[in-house]
């Protein structure tokens, strides 16, 4: 069970985009930062143990080529195991900054030559793994950039073509040095999703189709893929052979985010049906099927929810955003 603990204001609020939220845990230096965006800015909070929030910082979009502002379409901290950079996309290209948003490290800006006039150029879904970070486009590319232990001589190292709608959102899991393991998955606006494995050379293993609906959020975890769908449906699948082996109708509404605490297995879905809604990930000892419980659900009553994510990686508590809500809500467990 959770319950409502505290509320972090901040100026502003958050743009009605999914996965509009990011968390970092410092554990060391007793601080998590937040990040959302709205418009062109994306806005960082840092807060101390008890809700204090110390400091608040505005990063604005890297104007690029163009004639108006250009629009923040996602933040996110990438945690690789050397460093932490936090990730900004938008119209324009790709911002990356030093963890803190104090120094900016990389900038590259989107091509829009294949684009038709009436085509909107954007990037969109971060994640990261060894020492890549992958963020997907408009075109249903994901770019492959390889990130060096410390400076900015970050270099696109690849780009991965299996999708020809846009990138949704992009989930990694660490390998453990097995061989074929699935370990990045990509989903699209059309639903797709795509499986991967990555190292020097970046394999394909296989392609989940979609069924009219976007996926706008997708998660990885032990070899368990979770995808939230627009119709308010999660998904479970095999992620080595893309067998579906749960079908979960847990919002009325679209999913607007999902998220994993990956110490006990928990699932946080949250809805454009306002509810948040927790879920327990596990595998049956005989069969190896996957199972799923419900353990949490909570309204977030007249809210336009738009991001979701745990504050630490026990699930112990998590956050939520809403359009128009100039503040971030935490709930934690009773």
């Amino acid at each position: 069970m959770y319950r409502r603990e505290r509320s972090i204001p901040f100026r502003g609020s958050a743009a009605p985009l999914c996965n509009n939220l990011s968390v970092l845990q410092l554990s060391a230096r007793k601080l998590t930062y937040f990040g959302v965006v709205h418009g062109p800015g994306a806005q960082l909070l840092s807060v101390a143990p008890e809700g204090v929030s110390l400091a608040q910082r505005q990063l604005r979009a890297k104007e690029g080529a163009g004639v108006s502002p250009p629009l923040m379409t996602q933040v996110r901290w990438c945690v690789l195991p050397f460093r932490v950079l936090l990730v900004l996309t938008s119209h324009r290209g790709i911002q990356m900054y030093e963890s803190n948003g104090n120094t900016m490290v990389y900038w590259h800006a989107l091509d829009s030559g294949d684009a038709s006039p009436v085509q909107a150029v954007f990037a969109r879904g971060i994640a990261a793994s060894g020492h890549f970070i992958f963020v997907g486009t408009w075109s249903g590319r994901v770019l492959v950039f390889d990130i060096p232990v410390k400076g900015p001589n970050i270099i696109l190292s690849e780009e991965l073509a299996g999708h020809q709608t846009p990138i949704t959102d992009i989930a990694t899991e660490p390998a453990q040095g097995q061989d074929c393991v699935a370990d990045m998955v990509t989903a699209d606006d059309s639903g797709l999703l795509c499986v991967w494995q990555s190292g020097p050379e970046f394999t394909l293993l296989t392609r989940i189709p979609g069924f009219g609906v976007p996926c706008p959020s997708v998660k990885l975890w032990q070899g368990i893929i979770a995808a939230g769908y627009g119709n308010g449906q999660v998904h479970l699948y095999e992620a080595a052979t893309g067998n579906l082996h749960v079908q979960i109708n847990a919002h009325a509404r679209a999913i607007c985010a999902l998220d994993l605490a990956p110490e006990v297995g928990k699932l946080l879905s949250a809805g454009e049906d306002t509810f948040v809604h927790i879920w327990k990930l596990s595998r049956s000892p005989e069969s190896g099927y996957i199972e799923v419980e419900h353990c949490h659900g909570e309204c977030v009553s007249d809210t336009q929810l738009c991001g979701a994510r745990f504050c630490d990686s026990s699930g112990s508590s998590f956050a939520v955003t809403g359009y128009d809500l100039a503040e971030i809500r935490i709930f934690s467990s009773v």
